[in-house]
């Protein structure tokens, strides 16, 4: 009888500890689940965050925020980088708790949320791509707005003007493999890439031809 009942306790407590396991073994799925599925999640951009959030305060510039629309006010922020301007979004600043008071936020939406609100007032940046899925191409305008023009629109350090053909000429007179190459590479006061690591060799070229056809070709077709 002694022995019965001892077996008996036994199998009661492996009974008991492959039932812990398993409902162990169940959280632990879930949660690599759980974070599978944020991982994979659609990020917002930068307007869907303002809406849904920044536009609370922003919108009406309560508080003492900076309203969306007003350069004057957003043309201080706009000279700080966005890495800067991500960092006080982060800690929080004055009346605006951290994170907007929404912990939920990615590093990457907020970025983009501030990148919105600056483009909205007067600004020209691009908003920062997806971590999880592949960044679309952005247009020759897009990138000579963001970057390109600081030097191109006047023609500083011998930049060639954007849209002055006689310029560009003479540069492109072996075709314009080697003027991206030459801009990929970085030549004379330019550094690499025009100063945007992130720009592909396509989006190079793009930029290229935009400034080249700026004035002669439509927008559209110039990119």
């Amino acid at each position: 009888m002694k022995q019965t009942a001892h077996v008996a306790r036994i199998t009661a407590t492996n009974t008991g500890l492959r039932a812990m396991f398993a409902l162990l073994a169940a959280a632990l799925v879930m949660f690599v689940l759980q974070n599978i599925a944020q991982a994979q999640g659609t990020e917002r951009s930068g307007k869907d965050v303002v809406t849904g959030i920044c536009a609370n305060c922003h919108a009406t510039g309560a508080q003492g925020s900076p309203k969306i629309g007003d350069k004057d006010a957003w043309s201080k922020f706009s000279k700080q980088s966005l890495s800067s301007l991500t960092a006080v979004v982060l800690k929080g600043i004055r009346q605006m708790p951290p994170h907007g008071a929404n912990m939920k936020l990615t590093d990457t939406e907020i970025k983009r949320a501030v990148t919105y609100m600056v483009n909205q007032s007067g600004g020209h940046w691009i908003e920062p791509t997806s971590r999880t899925k592949p960044a679309a191409p952005r247009t020759g305008q897009q990138i000579v707005a963001a970057q390109c023009s600081k030097c191109h629109e006047k023609g500083l350090n011998g930049a060639p003007k954007i849209g002055d053909r006689d310029a560009w000429v003479p540069r492109l007179k072996d075709g314009l493999d080697p003027v991206v190459r030459s801009a990929i590479n970085g030549h004379g006061g330019m550094p690499a890439r025009g100063g945007m690591a992130n720009l592909t060799d396509a989006e190079m070229r793009e930029a290229i031809t935009y400034m080249f056809n700026k004035g002669r070709v439509p927008e559209k077709a110039a990119k």
